[in-house]
């Protein structure tokens, strides 16, 4: 028996256990459905989409809606901090269109300390420009508004990540996606409702509580003051209706919102006074402290809940509020639910709209998996046919090594976590083309060096010793290849790539480890003086 044979051996068992048994076994138990330990299902090949089912995304963030608030935001600091200097008779006028705001009579006395207040503020993100006359002119910097638009894409996805997370979906992925670098892509493998699904990510739940200084009526000119709304003052509609009062409702609120999403620290839905659905909501700390200093000192006054701009409810404080919350209003089930899911994960920074939506059923889905296996067997059954005719029984050591590969490979995706998709099926097929081509190789050195006169034990080892540099040099240059594709290719193209990978990687061990651990077995069985091989 050749030396070290057994150890070869046992090396080829331990690494068919590992990725054949402990990682591709959930897959085999989990489509048959036989039950297995949670520990060991939690390895199971993960399906992309296209074999799933599911729903996938694109959506481009509205980025100029993230420079629009922060320009009214900006405007609205600066009117608190000039009013808190006793700057007076001054206005401030936000234009979001063209990311800047414009402050007007600012009286001489007091402009350099205007000018103070107003470098103190934005002197790092905006452009100061005095035009005479006591009024100046404030530009968001380029690479400050590059910036928030970054960071609103950014925002967007980790927002999208938290909701979809809590939609129950496995396996989901959101991220980045294009060159324009404002668009999202949303896999959401298996979802049973995609309606849902998009309801809830494209809502912006941007929640503000304010305080009521009237309202409400049914005609909003009734709140303007000589045709105009007051000075830090905005109008805002009732998002639903009585339907036997169907008249729309206007109340006239503090532009400055007391506590808005981001001090709400968690939210569910909960059962109101009158056993109609409800959302309850927990603020932070800070949230807590601003909350009840507002309540305590606006007893008897109403406060309107805003929810994307629009009032659900306007109930009157009774007492001092702090940490907890509740909004009322015409919910069902489901919406209450949903609202605390999105005010859970947060406000979108942006508004989002959908470029390009792609639903894939289950059925679809199987029928490619179907297919897939399908084309799989074909090949290998095709590429063992040809190999025993040209080869003879050394076809069969082909084989083994091919069967041996495709197991690796889809073992080594299980442990990993990568995600198998259409175009990698392709990729996997292509990995039974790129093992019979080393095969090929090694067998056409042998028949060299057996034309040589050489002996077959000594053509063996020949043949693969003379072939592993081209075999290592030309998987090295695929993966090269690989990688580019993965780097600069979108989902379908990474998944034939994240299969090419690993194709190649179980490939190099199969054809030169274990194809030849298999000839030496046969070898081993063979007088020492043999010149026969079935090659």
């Amino acid at each position: 028996m050749y030396k070290n044979l057994r150890w070869k051996f046992l090396t080829i068992l331990a690494v068919l256990v590992l990725f054949g048994g402990l990682g591709l076994y959930p897959s085999i138990a989990s489509y048959f459905g036989v039950k297995s330990p949670a520990w060991l299902m939690a390895y199971q090949l993960r399906l992309g989409l296209d074999l799933k089912g599911g729903l996938q995304l694109i959506l481009k963030v509205q980025t100029d809606d993230a420079l629009k608030v922060e320009v009214e935001n900006s405007a609205e600091q600066l009117k608190t901090a000039l009013r808190d200097a006793n700057i007076t008779g001054t206005t401030v006028r936000a234009d979001p269109a063209q990311v800047q705001f414009t402050v007007e009579s600012v009286p001489t006395a007091s402009e350099q300390q205007f000018r103070t207040i107003a470098d103190n503020q934005f002197g790092q993100s905006y452009d100061r420009d005095a035009r005479g006359g006591g009024t100046y002119v404030f530009t968001m910097r380029t690479n400050v508004a590059k910036i928030r638009r970054e960071e609103a894409v950014t925002q967007a996805v980790q927002t999208l990540e938290r909701r979809v997370n809590e939609l129950g979906v496995a396996e989901p992925w959101v991220g980045p996606y294009g060159t324009a670098g404002d668009e999202i892509m949303v896999q959401l493998p298996g979802l049973k409702d995609p309606a849902r699904a998009k309801a809830i990510m494209g809502k912006t739940a941007m929640l503000e509580l304010k305080l009521v200084e009237s309202g409400p009526v049914s005609d909003e000119k009734m709140l303007q003051t000589n045709g105009q709304v007051p000075a830090e003052m905005q109008i805002v509609r009732e998002s639903s209706t009585n339907p036997s009062d169907p008249t729309p409702k206007f109340y006239l609120v503090k532009k400055t919102a007391s506590i808005n999403g981001n001090d709400v620290r968690n939210a569910r839905a909960t059962i109101d006074q009158y056993n109609l659905p409800a959302v309850s909501f927990t603020l932070s700390n800070e949230g807590a402290a601003k909350f009840g200093d507002v309540t305590a000192a606006n007893i008897g006054k109403q406060l309107a809940i805003i929810l994307d701009s629009q009032i659900v409810s306007a109930p009157v404080i009774q007492g001092v509020i702090t940490r907890d919350g509740e909004i009322t209003g015409q919910f069902t089930q489901q919406e209450a639910q949903d609202l605390a899911l999105v005010l859970r994960s947060g406000a979108l920074p942006a508004t989002l709209t959908y470029l390009a939506t792609q639903e894939v059923g289950p059925t679809l889905g199987a029928d490619s998996i179907r297919a897939g296996l399908m084309a799989s067997v074909m090949g290998l059954s095709f590429v063992t046919l040809f190999m025993l005719v040209y080869y003879r029984l050394s076809g069969l050591n082909a084989f083994i090594s091919i069967v041996f590969n495709l197991i690796i490979l889809l073992g080594f995706m299980a442990y990993l976590g990568a995600v198998l998709t259409l175009p990698g099926i392709a990729g996997f097929i292509l990995t039974i083309g790129m093992g019979v081509d080393s095969n090929v190789l090694i067998f056409e050195r042998i028949r060299e060096e057996l034309g040589t006169k050489k002996g077959i034990r000594q053509a063996v080892a020949a043949g693969f010793d003379r072939v592993f540099v081209t075999i290592l040099d030309t998987h090295v240059a695929s993966l090269i290849a690989a990688a580019f594709l993965f780097q600069f290719g979108t989902g379908p193209i990474r998944g034939f790539a994240t299969t090419l990978v690993f194709g190649l990687i179980s490939n190099v061990f199969t054809a030169v480890f274990v194809s030849r651990t298999l000839f030496e077995l046969i070898l081993s069985k063979k007088p020492a003086g043999a010149t026969q091989l079935s090659i």
